[in-house]
C-alpha cells in the first residue's frame, strides 16, 4: 500500500510487509537508543555546570538556579511547535529540529558567557531545552511501531539508553572545562561547547537513520488517510478529553514528575544544611538519577505483564515512600538517599506505564499531538513546582516540602483507583 502523493504528512511512507517490519523495528529501536544516547550525554554535560555559569554571569549565587529553570520553560514552550510538526511531517522531522535548536542553544550560551550577558545565557538555556524535549519525544517515537503488548518494553528501552548519557554528562564537563582554556572561553562554558557538538552528531544520526519515518510508517500500516484537522493539537486535547484512561495517563505523568523534580531540586540544600559535601551530593544525586533510568526496563515489563495500572499504583507506592523517608531523614544521609533512590524508581514506573497508557488510549492521528501536550504539560508543571519548591524549604523546611509532594499524590491515587474498578 503506497500513501497518496497529495497527502504531504506521509507521502514518503508505504505499509511494509511483516519481514520488513520486524527489521524497521529493531533499526528504529536502535537508532532511538543510539540518539538517546547522545542526547543525554549532551543535556547532563550542560546542566552539569549550568547554575555554576550562571553565577559568574550574573554575578551572584541568587540567580544561579534561573538558569536550569530556563532550560524547563524552554522544553515546554517547544512543546507545542515540536508536537505540531511531528504531527504534520512525522519523528525524522521533529527529532531533527529539536536536535538542531538544542544546539543553537547551546551555542547562544557560550556566546553569552563569552559577553557576559545574563539574559542572552537564558535565553540560550532555553533552546539548550530542546534537546531535552528530544529525548523525551524518542520514548514516544518508540512505540510507533511497537506491538500492543511490548509499548511500555519499548518505551523503557529508549529511557533507559539515557543512563548512559545522564552518568557520563557530569564526568565529562571537567575535560570539557579544560578544552576551552585559551580560547577566551570561561572554563564553566566548555561542557556547552560540547553538548553542541553531540546535539549535532545526534540530529545528523536521527536525519540520515531514522528512516522510513515510524509514524508515518504507522499511519500507512492503519490505512489512515489525510486529515489535518484529525492531526492538530486541539484534536489531541479533545482526545484526551473524550478518554479517561488517557486523562490519568497525563495526570500520573505530570504529577509525577513535578514531585519528583520538586523533592529532587532541594535535596542537595539539605544535604548541605546537615554538613554533606559535594561528594557526598553528588553520590546522593548518582543514585537517583540510576533510579529514574537504570531499571526502566523493568517497569516496561511489569507494565507489559501485570497492567499499566498496577505500575501506576506501584508508581504511586513509590513516591509516598521516598516522601516519607527523605521527608524525616534529618541529619541520616543514608536514608536521604534511600529516599531519593525511590524516588528515581517511582518516576520510572510512572513515565513508562503512563506514557504507554497515554499512546494506547487514544486515537492513532491523534497521539502525537497527545504526546506534545503530554509533555508540555508534565515540564510546565514541574517548572511550577521546582519554582515553589525553595520557598516551601525557604519558608517551611524540606520536611514539609516532601509532606506537599506526598498530597500531590492523593488526587492520583483517588483517580488510578476509580479507573481500576470501572474496569472491573
Amino acid at each position: 500500500m503506497t500513501i497518496r502523493p497529495d497527502a504531504p504528512d506521509t507521502s514518503s511512507e508505504a505499509a511494509p510487509g511483516a519481514a520488513e517490519l520486524a527489521a524497521l523495528r529493531r533499526r528504529v529501536r536502535t537508532v532511538l537508543t543510539a540518539g538517546q544516547i547522545l542526547g543525554g550525554l549532551g543535556v547532563a554535560s550542560g546542566i552539569a555546570l549550568a547554575a555554576v555559569l550562571a553565577q559568574e554571569v550574573s554575578g551572584t549565587e541568587a540567580l544561579s538556579g534561573l538558569a536550569p529553570t530556563a532550560t524547563v520553560v524552554g522544553t515546554a514552550a517547544l512543546s507545542v511547535p515540536l508536537a505540531a510538526l511531528m504531527t504534520a511531517r512525522g519523528r525524522r522531522a521533529g527529532l531533527v529540529l529539536a536536535y538542531l535548536i538544542g544546539a543553537l542553544g547551546a551555542g547562544v550560551v557560550v556566546l553569552a558567557a563569552v559577553l557576559g550577558s545574563f539574559p542572552l545565557l537564558l535565553l540560550g538555556m532555553a533552546g539548550f531545552g530542546a534537546g531535552s524535549l528530544a529525548t523525551l519525544q524518542a520514548r514516544f517515537a518508540a512505540t510507533d511501531l511497537a506491538e500492543p503488548d511490548k509499548r511500555a518494553r519499548a518505551i523503557s528501552t529508549v529511557v533507559w539508553a539515557t543512563t548512559v548519557g545522564a552518568v557520563l554528562g557530569p564526568n565529562i564537563a571537567s575535560p570539557a572545562g579544560r578544552s576551552v582554556a585559551g580560547l577566551g572561553i570561561p572554563v564553566a562554558a566548555g561542557p556547552f561547547v560540547w553538548a553542541g557538538a553531540v546535539f549535532l552528531l545526534a540530529a545528523l544520526l536521527t536525519f540520515a537513520l531514522l528512516r522510513p519515518d515510524p509514524l508515518l510508517t504507522a499511519r500507512a500500516l492503519a490505512g489512515e488517510p489525510h486529515s489535518p484537522g484529525g492531526h492538530s493539537l486541539r484534536a489531541g486535547a479533545q482526545a484526551v478529553r473524550n478518554s479517561p484512561m488517557a486523562r490519568l495517563a497525563l495526570v500520573t505523568i505530570a504529577v509525577s514528575h513535578t514531585a519528583m523534580v520538586s523533592i529532587m531540586s532541594m535535596t542537595p540544600v539539605a544535604l548541605s544544611h546537615h554538613g554533606a559535601g559535594i561528594e557526598l551530593i553528588g553520590l546522593v544525586i548518582s543514585g537517583h538519577i540510576a533510579g529514574m533510568y537504570a531499571f526502566s526496563p523493568v517497569m516496561g515489563w511489569l507494565a507489559d505483564r501485570v497492567g499499566r495500572l498496577s505500575v501506576i499504583g506501584l508508581a504511586v507506592a513509590l513516591l509516598a515512600v521516598a516522601a516519607a523517608l527523605a521527608g524525616t531523614a534529618g541529619p541520616s544521609h543514608g536514608r536521604t538517599a534511600l529516599g531519593l533512590f525511590a524516588l528515581g524508581l517511582g518516576w520510572s514506573a510512572a513515565l513508562v506505564a503512563g506514557s504507554a497508557l497515554l499512546t494506547e488510549s487514544v486515537p492513532q492521528p491523534a497521539r502525537a499531538a497527545v504526546q506534545g501536550l503530554s509533555d508540555l504539560t508534565m515540564n510546565a508543571a514541574a517548572g511550577v513546582g521546582g519554582a515553589a519548591a525553595g520557598l516551601v524549604v525557604a519558608k517551611a523546611g524540606y520536611g514539609w516540602l516532601n509532606a506537599l509532594g506526598a498530597m500531590l499524590l492523593l488526587p492520583l491515587a483517588v483517580l488510578a483507583v476509580r479507573r481500576a474498578t470501572a474496569d472491573r
